[in-house]
């Protein structure tokens, strides 16, 4: 068992506390939309999908949507949901080639040091005109200033988020990975405005935030997104 399960078996008991709400169902409405963009009607592939809750909203428009991980803590999670998932590495997807349409990933690929392998992967799977959709941490963000100020909070009684690799990309470097797989068709920005999470369960201030943040995604603000979001189109 590597490192990576452990940590997220740990956490699987309590990921989804939380999250119908506020900034992480802010975040994960954001990702679903870019997904759509791309994804409606096809057949989908989350790479880390964790406990469901995205692949759920994808469900809601794909063809089909499958999902793997690494941790079976978190599969438990998704299974209950009715989803089709598999244990399975993102450096090692169990899928033929240009099976996809849509292979999309979040907040898992700065958690793999490299992510060539794991995009590689991903490109290899989605049909030639299809679209690979991944974010990056972005080192040019309030998040990351965030981070580096209050550290890393603890995830369940056995770890704290130090005890995973994390990295945060400048954005020319997390850019020139996804134009190494196809033509950028879209870059959106998610958690550009809220400095901290708290913010979105402030009455009115949390309202009137979650609007901004869905009116920044696009705009030249995205340059200092949380969560550089890149839809990349395979050209063969």
């Amino acid at each position: 068992m590597t490192d990576n399960t452990r940590y997220y078996d740990a956490f699987s008991s309590t990921y989804d506390q939380g999250r119908d709400r506020g900034y992480h169902k802010l975040i994960d409405d954001q990702a679903a939309s870019i997904v759509r963009r791309v994804g409606q009607g096809g057949t989908a592939l989350e790479v880390g999908c964790g406990t469901g809750l995205l692949m759920q909203r994808v469900a809601r428009f794909a063809a089909h949507v499958r999902g793997i991980d690494v941790s079976p803590g978190m599969l438990a999670h998704a299974r209950a949901r009715g989803l089709d998932v598999c244990e399975g590495s993102a450096t090692r997807l169990p899928f033929p080639d240009g099976e996809l349409d849509v292979v999309y990933s979040f907040k898992v690929l700065a958690h793999i040091d490299p992510p060539e392998p794991a995009l590689a992967e991903m490109a290899r799977v989605t049909r030639p005109g299809g679209h690979v959709v991944f974010d990056a941490y972005n080192r040019d963000s309030l998040r990351f200033l965030v981070k580096r100020a209050f550290g890393p909070r603890r995830t369940s009684s056995a770890f704290d988020e130090a005890a995973i690799e994390t990295r945060f990309d400048a954005p020319e470097v997390a850019l020139r990975r996804a134009q190494a797989l196809g033509t950028v068709v879209d870059i959106a920005g998610i958690r550009i405005l809220t400095a901290h999470p708290g913010i979105l369960r402030v009455p009115g201030l949390g309202l009137a935030t979650e609007r901004a943040e869905w009116l920044a995604m696009r705009s030249p603000l995205r340059r200092f997104a949380g969560f550089l979001v890149f839809t990349v189109r395979k050209d063969s």
